[in-house]
């Protein structure tokens, strides 16, 4: 997801342009600029690859101005390259875009048919000669952007810089976050509220299809009918301070670390241990005449939903359709009235996902959300809000947040049970007890860091890993693969162990770590059946259960990793944490860049 920040100053802004587009960082990028006024001219400096490369570019070429917009860009339209990047200037006109404009190559050739010439290969330039040609026939900078934006098509967060207008920024969302910051003399606009925490904590959401003229002393905020309109101001609650890996070699290490605080920070907002009760955020309708539960959720997301399938099933007896919402429109799924959607994203801005969530909306269904981030498009549009607690997760791969994700599911798939009369209130009162139990057992799942950072250079070795589980453990199969895949670039695929028989075995030799996650109970022995076929014919496993099941199956295996004996509910959270671990020290041992991978962005705001 790319970033934006925009600043309406009184001293120069390219040092605090800099400083938000760190803040920015987490979210994956490839090219990096910023664009200010200087004695009437569009000044602009750009560079690929990391914030330090443009950094560079600036001390050898500073950029006065107080006026600037800035931007951190994934590429999509056209490489990762200087002409790529971000800000694009057209004439009297600077403009930075995140989101894909769909239509951008008809609107092309009709300017090209003009007689502009386009300098980049992106969707994103279009805009810049759009808006330059309205001004050339007279236009002011409002009008200007009133008539091109109804002539887009797609998603788009965008800030506008004027040259003969040089105390102003327009700014305009359609699809992708955006928010203005008030300040004292100076005001601000950024693709979130962390790109302006250092600036202001008064901040407002602009809305789906609102658009905003930032001034010195005024921020003015027009809807998609160009009417003025008026949107609540609210402090925000990102931290001034950067967000610092303190101890920790990486942000990830450091957010697997975070998990049993802010596990048990979300599971404090959803249980009441003294009733030994859940207790879910108000909402105007009943599971009790829920028929049907739909998730929808992307990634690790999907995986957490999952999970969440085998809960809402197995607890409530409440069918549940699991889809991946990059699909969930485009195959238009039947969906029952009365039916449930339920979301599942970290930033709550994900595009297949809102896209998805607004297409059950349009079907007749409740809508549920869980999602990280309070304010986020999601949040705004849910009948049922489920905020996870976890805090700005920096590192690209998701990890607190899956296990806050986790955490919401379990307690709502409890809630659900007990509201549909499938739960008594003793076993809601065990329920409640297994959950509260889940912060400390993941800690004592982190006491075997050092154990998993020896075995990881053996996995690094490898070209091949199949990770293998059954029942709720095969999501977290899929998750252990996925996690691998992201931050080591080692291909590996997670299989319910069942399937292996299936084809997938075929694949076995003894190059070919087997990481199998069986925690002890009624799914045990068939797991460890499985196993045992992987290592017949030469697999090398790596055995991740309790006590019990390692001195059960331990023998033969190449390296057992010891978890703590827990209930089945919590399960998932606590063998979240072995799988992450391995992940992170083997990219570790690879010397891949950890926090943010190749080609991978923290939150994706484009179909």
């Amino acid at each position: 997801m790319c970033g934006i920040i925009g600043i309406v100053g009184r001293e120069d802004a390219a040092p605090r342009l800099m400083d938000g587009l760190r803040r920015l960082e987490y979210r994956g990028y490839d090219s990096a600029g910023l664009c200010t006024i200087v004695d009437s001219r569009l000044e602009r400096r750009r560079a690929e690859g990391k914030l330090d490369n443009l950094a560079k570019v600036l001390e050898s070429e500073p950029l006065p101005g107080a006026v600037g917009i800035a931007h951190t860009r994934w590429a999509t339209h056209g490489a990762p390259t200087v002409g790529n990047a971000h800000p694009h200037v057209v004439g009297g006109v600077a403009v930075v875009h995140n989101g894909i404009i769909e239509n951008f190559k008809p609107l092309r050739e009709e300017m090209q048919a003009r007689g502009r010439s386009f300098a980049s290969q992106t969707d994103s330039e279009v805009v810049a000669h759009l808006v330059a040609d309205r001004l050339e026939a007279g236009d002011d900078p409002e009008a200007a952007v009133a008539a091109v934006l109804p002539r887009l098509h797609g998603a788009f967060a965008l800030a506008i810089l004027f040259r003969d207008h040089p105390g102003l920024i327009v700014g305009a969302r359609l699809g992708a976050p955006l928010t203005v910051g008030y300040g004292e003399g100076e005001n601000y606009l950024g693709s979130d509220a962390l790109a302006l925490a250092a600036l202001t904590r008064r901040i407002a959401y602009l809305d789906e299809g609102d658009w905003a003229v930032v001034t010195h002393d005024k921020i003015r905020i027009f809807d998609r009918e160009n009417q003025p309109v008026e949107r609540d101001t609210v402090e925000s609650g990102a931290s001034a301070a950067r967000i610092e890996k303190g101890n920790y070699r990486h942000y990830m290490l450091k957010e697997i670390f975070e998990q049993p605080l802010v596990v048990g920070d979300t599971l404090g907002s959803y249980l009441r241990p003294l009733e030994q009760k859940v207790a879910l955020p108000d909402m105007d309708f009943s599971f009790m005449a829920v028929p049907r539960i739909t998730v929808v959720a992307c990634g690790t997301s999907y995986y957490a939903g999952m999970v969440a399938k085998y809960w809402l099933e197995r607890f409530a007896r409440v069918p549940v359709d699991l889809d991946v919402a990059s699909e969930f429109r485009y195959r238009d799924p039947v969906l029952e009235p009365g039916g449930l959607a339920l979301f599942i994203s970290q930033s709550g801005e994900t595009a297949d996902t809102l896209a998805a969530l607004r297409h059950a909306r349009a079907q007749g269904q409740r809508i549920a959300v869980v999602v990280n981030v309070p304010t986020s498009s999601m949040a705004r549009e849910a009948d049922l809000l489920l905020p996870t607690h976890a805090g700005p997760e920096i590192g690209v791969a998701s990890t607190k947040a899956f296990t806050c994700q986790l955490a919401v599911l379990a307690a709502l798939a409890a809630k659900v049970a007990r509201d549909k009369g499938r739960m008594t209130a003793e076993e809601e009162h065990e329920i409640v007890r297994h959950l509260t139990e889940a912060p400390a057992a993941m800690n004592a799942a982190l006491a075997h860091d050092e154990d998993i950072a020896a075995l990881a250079p053996l996995v690094a070795q490898a070209r091949d890993v199949l990770y293998l589980g059954r029942g709720q453990d095969y999501p977290l199969a899929l998750e252990g693969a996925l996690k691998l895949k992201e931050i080591s670039y080692i291909h590996a695929e997670g299989y319910a162990a069942g399937e292996m028989k299936h084809g997938p075995i075929a694949l076995i030799d003894d190059a070919v770590p087997i990481i199998v996650l069986a925690p002890s109970g009624p799914l045990f022995e068939k797991t460890v059946s499985n196993m045992q076929e992987v290592q017949a014919r030469g697999g090398k496993v790596v055995l991740i259960s309790d006590a019990e099941g390692i001195a059960q199956a331990g023998e033969g295996a190449m390296a057992t990793l010891e978890m703590p004996a827990v209930h089945p509910l919590i399960a998932p959270l606590v063998y979240a944490v072995p799988v992450q671990l391995l992940a992170y020290h083997v990219a570790v041992a690879k010397g891949t860049d950890v926090d943010q991978p190749r080609n991978l962005a923290k939150s994706v705001t484009v179909e």
